[in-house]
């Protein structure tokens, strides 16, 4: 089949309307470097457009109608937003679900710690990296410190001009003979990436000091470390025990940038999956009254299998969509189940593009290309399709049938080649109830890298996608 690259089609007017909606995006890139980060985020756009708090509504008993609007936050990672649709939800929603973790370096609860004169903080990494790609970049610091009498500390140290950044070390060139004979998977190992946050000793007389048999002063043990916790004390109010509740990500230092001289692509951090997040949440915020009852998902924990309370393997949409369908008046066991099973849905993930430097990794027929459009993953998984959503002809058939009257942009795709690897999204959760369900989203070049890049013009035809999905689909 014929591809086309897309930004030969646009008339002025849409490019206009591109530029503005990346613009939003890079800004949400910027501010939204944590999944608690997205949230403040989403909870402040989606309040601007008139969504309510669900459980306020549901203490209030007040009903819901057609066209109102109400979101559930679940621990501060994962929201559901809901706009009722002049339809009983028991015939089913349209639904945008998508992640808002990325990955990244978790801080231990036990991390910081002195070693050859530098203050280190101790991490686990978190989602599926190359950890080589982690060494020599500026990182900063996100999250937040809940100390014993509830207070939260927030911390974001490196965005600012004016913050200090910090790294990981690599060997030198010159030193690393036995280090490059090494397969990439242990050229920098797990337990090496503990990233350097001082190098100060603290002064004699600065609460660093002990006092020997004599009584004379002298320079206290672990000093840089000492150092540290006095800055940690005097800025945020924290002591060294206040670690272990606390919830710190060490993600790349920097902003997302316009990429290539026709500044035709974006570079930044998260990419997987906010790109999906925002341009579903910009879906709903644009939609006005549908027939059916329309909902985005932006979930926690998709990077490590989806587990946990926020994960979407937990039961927190379908309690969700049984508290809106009660304020709707239609609540019953039978009904809730009509109204997953009855429902369409996009996961709305990433898709490899392809990468002309390792060209031999990808099927050229079947795969996405930057600029290509919005993807469609019909399945994903590995080798065989295992763990894979695999959707049916007849709901790619509906699919196709909307992005074609609404002149969507679309290509197919798969993630690589047969028997190279693979990789799977939240769509087998959601297609346990028995509804239609497809991967669909945006292609990303160097997927899981702390810079990744995309397309503008594949960023606004997922919007658009997204969009006529929520509007048209039945």
């Amino acid at each position: 089949m014929e591809r086309k690259n897309i930004w030969e089609t646009y008339e002025e007017a849409q490019l206009a309307e591109l530029e503005t909606l990346c613009a939003g995006y890079r800004a949400f890139l910027d501010h939204g470097k944590t999944e608690r980060e997205c949230i403040d985020q989403i909870v402040n756009a989606v309040e601007a457009a008139g969504y309510q708090e669900l459980e306020t509504l549901t203490k209030q008993g007040k009903a819901l109608r057609t066209g109102d609007r109400v979101y559930s936050v679940c621990m501060n990672k994962t929201i559901a937003m809901f706009q009722i649709g002049e339809e009983p939800m028991s015939a089913g929603m349209n639904i945008l679900g998508a992640h808002i973790d990325s990955p990244r370096l978790d801080i231990k609860q036990n991390p910081l710690y002195e070693d050859g004169g530098f203050a280190y903080l101790d991490t686990h990494y978190y989602g599926g990296v190359k950890k080589y790609q982690w060494v020599t970049i500026p990182l900063a610091l996100h999250g937040v410190v809940v100390k014993k009498d509830g207070t939260t500390v927030e911390l974001n140290i490196g965005e600012d001009e004016d913050d200090p950044v910090f790294f990981i070390s690599d060997l030198l060139i010159h030193l690393s003979q036995e280090q490059l004979e090494k397969k990439a998977l242990k050229v920098i190992e797990g337990e090496a990436l503990d990233i350097i946050v001082g190098n100060r000793p603290i002064r004699i007389g600065e609460k660093a000091e002990d006092k020997n048999a004599d009584g004379k002063k002298e320079k206290a043990k672990e000093a840089v470390k000492a150092g540290v916790l006095g800055i940690l004390k005097e800025q945020y109010g924290m002591d060294e025990e206040d670690f272990i509740s606390a919830e710190l990500e060490v993600v790349p230092a920097g902003k997302a940038r316009e990429a290539g001289f026709d500044r035709s692509m974006i570079l930044s951090y998260g990419q997987d999956d906010r790109v999906c997040a925002y341009t579903s949440m910009m879906a709903m915020l644009d939609t006005a009254r549908t027939r059916r009852t329309i909902c985005c998902i932006l979930v926690d924990k998709e990077e490590i299998g989806s587990v946990g309370a926020t994960g979407m393997q937990s039961l927190f949409f379908e309690n969700t969509v049984a508290e809106v369908m009660n304020l709707c008046g239609e609540y019953t066991e039978l009904n809730l189940r009509r109204c997953l099973a009855h429902s369409n849905m996009l996961s709305s993930d990433v898709s490899s593009a392809f990468d002309p430097g390792f060209a031999g990794s990808f099927d050229k027929k079947n795969v996405a290309y930057l600029g290509g459009g919005m993807v469609l993953n019909k399945f994903t998984g590995s080798k065989g399709k295992s763990g894979s959503n695999d959707a049916n002809a007849e709901y790619l058939a509906q699919i196709r049938r909307i992005y074609s009257d609404r002149s969507v942009h679309f290509q197919t795709a798969e993630l690589g080649r047969v028997d190279l690897g693979g990789g799977g999204t939240i769509a087998y959760i959601l297609a346990r109830y028995g509804m239609n369900v497809i991967d669909s989203g945006v292609a990303v070049l160097s997927m899981h890298a702390p810079w990744e890049a995309t397309s503008k013009a594949d960023v606004y035809e997922t919007y658009r996608g997204y969009r006529a999905f929520v509007e048209d689909a039945r």
